[in-house]
């Protein structure tokens, strides 16, 4: 078996939906009209936090695909005011959201319990509107949600080798940055953390074998498998692994973009900041180097995400053990390439409808435990009721 990147492709069934003439389709994605959409044509559960599941009409995969938005498209009109990563959720809405992942996590891995069979993964991504507006890749729903996928690991086999020097699974060059000048500042940075359900990964341990990936990335196995995501503690360790990375992003960048800048405001660990990257020879050499080739080169200066952008996801090993990642940089690559899948959708409502009737058995399933838990209300849609 070839090891390497995959290209697969997904059908789906075009969304009848028309963009209002003069606005472009993120400007419209954004707004309290396509949101609506979302819940009447694809809505499978809400509840008064305003956490919405929904079926993926644009998936990733259609074994499984759904995901969970924090619905604050009529709460907060502003789209640049919207929360858009754990870290600006009140706590209230966060107890529910880690309960609503702790429940579809485990039922994806009761119903596929074969790592040999099928890649599992669950995770978040960025939503800030952190590079122009103008670039390809802005984010279509400023919001943050997350995903649930399951890829089947035959189809993947049977998939091309996708092109290695595809910018989104390089991450445009920039995922090199940490890895070429400062692999060992940042890891001695996690190191830092206080994790104890969370424990580092050895070397090429959390790979999946059929595709290489994830490459480079800082990676810890969950101590105590699904049982843990039960565990407080768990989501709070999962919390601690986004504050440091935003700590460390926010750090480096403030340093490219202004020399000798002073610690940033409202970072979650200031002494370890100072002491293990402000005082670093190899994190400020890296951050000159950067700042030089920014004045130098216009396109390169573009390109930069300024603020902390990330993806982070939980995934099962080839071993079947859970794993925690987190992307170092990302340019608009989808949270599939972290693990190596690079998804092309193509229109095609016939394949899709062959399909789909056993995925919606399986959304209203997860839905059903959900609803058992006290997590919400069923959504009714032309495709199910709300039963």
């Amino acid at each position: 078996m070839t090891s390497g990147p995959r290209e697969i492709v997904t059908p789906f069934r075009p969304i009848p939906l028309e963009v209002p003439e003069g606005m472009k389709p993120n400007e419209f994605f954004n707004s309290t009209e396509n949101l609506n959409d979302l819940v009447h044509n694809n809505g499978l559960l809400q509840n008064p936090e305003g956490l919405l599941l929904y079926r993926k009409a644009l998936g990733h995969s259609n074994e499984f695909d759904a995901s969970i938005i924090y619905n604050t498209s009529r709460s907060i009109l502003d789209p640049l005011g919207r929360p858009v990563r754990r870290t600006q959720v009140p706590d209230s809405v966060k107890n529910v959201w880690n309960r609503m992942n702790q429940i579809i996590i485990a039922w994806m891995l009761e119903r596929y319990p074969d790592p040999d069979e099928t890649l599992v993964l669950a995770g978040e991504a960025s939503l800030d509107a952190t590079w122009p507006l103008t670039s390809p890749g802005v984010p279509s729903i400023r919001m943050l949600h997350n995903h649930f996928i399951v890829f089947n690991k035959a189809q993947l086999r049977d998939a091309p080798i996708a092109d290695p020097n595809n910018p989104n699974l390089t991450d445009g060059g920039q995922h090199s940055l940490f890895q070429a000048y400062m692999r060992d500042v940042y890891r001695a940075f996690f190191e830092g953390l206080d994790l104890k359900i969370l424990q580092p990964c050895q070397d090429g341990s959390c790979k999946i074998a059929l595709t290489g990936y994830p490459q480079g990335l800082p990676s810890w196995e969950i101590t105590g498998g699904v049982d843990a995501l039960k565990e407080v503690r768990f989501w709070k360790e999962y919390d601690t692994i986004l504050k440091g990375f935003i700590d460390f992003y926010r750090t480096f960048f403030s340093q490219v973009s202004t020399r000798n800048a002073p610690l940033p405001r409202d970072i979650y660990f200031p002494e370890l900041v100072e002491n293990r990257l402000q005082f670093n020879n190899d994190f400020l050499k890296t951050a000159r180097m950067v700042r030089d080739h920014c004045i130098t080169d216009a396109k390169y200066a573009n390109a930069i995400r300024w603020q902390p952008a990330f993806k982070q996801l939980i995934y099962r090993n080839d071993a079947g053990k859970l794993i925690v990642t987190i992307s170092q940089n990302s340019i608009g690559n989808a949270i599939t390439e972290m693990l190596g899948v690079v998804v092309k959708r193509a229109p095609d409502a016939e394949a899709y409808g062959r399909d789909e009737p056993t995925l919606i058995e399986k959304l209203l399933e997860v839905r059903r435990r959900l609803v058992e838990a006290d997590l919400g209300q069923g959504i009714a849609t032309p495709y199910w009721s709300a039963n």
